[in-house]
């Protein structure tokens, strides 16, 4: 299997395979924590190829945006005049 470790994340296919070294490179989060987000049903989408774990990284585009939009602060309701 090639690497792209060497190719910026910016410039990577949707679908290449990142390892979970390389996800929490790019997330700027430990392998710990992904693990753990892993087992908790969180975190971007895994899939396993033998013994290996593998992100795509449309995958963890795809979980950015998804926390991009949850911390998004929500307007406060308009108050009443009068």
């Amino acid at each position: 299997m090639n690497s792209h470790s060497d190719t910026p994340f910016h410039a990577r296919h949707d679908d290449d395979l990142l390892t979970l070294e390389e996800a929490s490179e790019v997330l700027g989060i430990s392998i710990n924590t992904l693990r753990w987000w892993r087992q908790k049903g969180e975190g971007p989408a895994y899939f396993k190829i033998g013994r290996r774990l593998y992100i795509t990284a449309g995958e963890v585009r795809a979980f950015i945006r998804q926390q991009r939009i949850a911390v998004r602060p929500v307007l406060p309701a308009p108050r009443k005049l009068g």
